[in-house]
C-alpha cells in the first residue's frame, strides 16, 4: 500500500490539452473519487497513473517511487473497468487465480488468496462457475476479485458500476465501500455519478475541462463548494442559480430577485457581503432549502409565495419546479403537501445557507 503524487502533470494530444498540470497527493489508505462531466480528464488521469498513458509532462509518484517511465506491471496496481475483461472459458476460480499464475505464485498460495477474495465478495458459491452463468452483478464482483488478491499497493476503479442497472449500482456501491473497510488499500475511482463520488470517497476531486476545481470530503464540497461549477454539480438535483442585485437597505444587506422579490441576507453575511453591494450577483439555493415546511419565526427565513409549474413525486419528497423572474428553480417539499400545478404555493427560503457567486465565468464564490 502508497501514497500517490501527482506533481504538474499535463497530457497533450497534438494542439489538444486533456490534463492541465493538475497537482494531487493521496495518503496511503485513502479512498479518492474522480468526478466530473465526459472529457474532463478524470479517466485520463487515471490511466497516467496506470501507465496506460504517457504523461506529456510532469511527475507521477506511487509509494515515493517516481513512475513516469515505469511499465504497468512494475507499478504493483490493480485496475478494474467498467467492461469485466473475464475470460468466458475460465471459471470464476481460474479467472481471479489467472494474474498470480503468471506471476509464478505457489499454488497454495493462489488457492489462499481466491478463497480470501471469495469470502469478502461473497462470491465464494461460484467459484466454479463460468461466467456467461453469472449475473451482471457477479461478474463485477469476480473482476474485483482479480485485482484483490493481487494485494496491490494501488487500487484503479475506472467506472466500474456504470453497466449495471440502478438497483444494483447502489448494492455495488456498498460492496466497493465495505471492501475498502476489510481491506484499507489506497484506492482511486473515477466516475462521472456525482451521488457515488459523495457516498464512496474519502476525498472527492471534481475536474472540470482538465483542471482540478476543488479537492474535498464530500460534505465540504457540498456545503461549501468553491465555484459555481462544484456547486451544481455535486447535489442531485443541483443548487439552484438566480441571478439578483445585491442592494444596502435600512435593516441591511437584501438580495433582489428578477420579477422585484427581495430577500433578507442574514446580518452575519453583511461584513462578507458588504463590498459587493451594488453589484450584479447569482444566488445559490440548493433545493431542500426552498420548502413548504418551515418554521416563519426561525432567524434567516425568508418567504416568497410562486406559482407551481411542474410538481414530482419522489416518495419521500416532493420535487417542485416553478420559474422566478424567468429562471427555473426547484424546491424540495412534502411528500403530502398542496403544491398543485398551475397554483400558488407558500415557500420559505433559508438565507442561512445562502451562497453568493460572481456572475462572470469562473462563477466563483463571495
Amino acid at each position: 500500500m502508497a501514497e500517490v503524487s501527482l506533481r504538474k502533470v499535463v497530457k497533450s494530444y497534438e494542439t489538444f490539452h486533456a490534463v492541465h498540470g493538475i497537482d494531487l497527493d493521496i495518503a496511503d489508505h485513502e479512498f479518492v473519487v474522480l468526478v466530473g462531466p465526459s472529457g474532463c480528464g478524470k479517466s485520463t488521469t487515471l490511466r497516467m497513473v496506470a501507465g496506460l498513458e504517457e504523461i506529456t509532462s510532469g511527475e507521477i509518484r506511487i509509494g515515493g517511487d517516481l513512475v513516469n517511465d515505469m511499465p504497468p506491471r512494475d507499478r504493483d496496481i490493480a485496475m478494474v473497468f467498467q467492461n469485466y475483461a473475464l475470460y468466458p472459458h475460465m471459471s470464476v476460480f481460474e479467472n481471479m487465480a489467472f494474474g498470480l499464475r503468471l506471476r509464478r505464485f505457489e499454488r497454495g498460495a493462489i488457492k489462499q488468496r481466491v478463497d480470501r477474495a471469495a469470502d469478502v465478495l461473497d462470491i465464494a458459491p461460484l467459484l466454479t462457475r463460468k461466467p456467461k452463468a453469472l449475473s451482471g452483478g457477479q461478474r463485477q464482483r469476480v473482476a474485483m476479485g482479480r485485482a484483490l488478491v493481487r494485494n496491490p499497493r494501488v487500487f484503479l476503479f475506472d467506472e466500474p458500476l456504470s453497466n449495471l442497472d440502478a438497483k444494483l449500482r447502489v448494492q455495488m456501491r456498498t460492496e466497493i465501500k465495505k471492501v475498502h473497510q476489510i481491506v484499507p488499500t489506497t484506492t482511486i475511482y473515477v466516475t462521472h455519478d456525482q451521488v457515488e463520488a459523495m457516498t464512496l470517497a474519502d476525498r472527492v476531486v471534481v475536474m472540470n475541462a482538465g483542471r482540478i476545481e476543488q479537492v474535498g470530503p464530500p460534505q465540504e464540497l457540498y456545503h461549501a463548494p468553491a465555484s459555481r461549477f462544484v456547486a451544481g454539480f455535486i447535489g442531485s438535483p443541483g443548487m439552484n442559480f438566480l441571478p439578483v442585485r445585491l442592494i444596502a437597505q435600512q435593516e441591511g444587506l437584501a438580495v433582489q430577485l428578477r420579477d422585484g422579490t427581495t430577500l433578507a441576507v442574514p446580518r452575519s453575511r453583511t461584513e462578507r457581503y458588504g463590498p459587493f453591494a451594488g453589484s450584479e450577483m447569482v444566488l445559490g439555493l440548493r433545493p431542500e432549502h426552498i420548502t413548504d415546511q418551515f418554521d416563519p419565526t426561525r432567524e434567516g427565513i425568508e418567504k416568497m409565495t410562486v406559482t407551481v409549474d411542474v410538481v414530482e413525486p419522489m416518495g419521500m419528497e416532493t420535487l417542485v419546479h416553478f420559474l422566478i423572474g424567468g429562471t427555473p428553480v426547484i424546491a424540495r417539499c412534502d411528500p403530502v403537501g398542496e403544491a398543485t400545478p398551475g397554483q400558488p404555493l407558500r415557500l420559505g427560503v433559508n438565507m442561512g445557507r445562502m451562497h453568493l457567486m460572481m456572475p462572470d465565468g469562473d462563477g466563483r464564490m463571495v
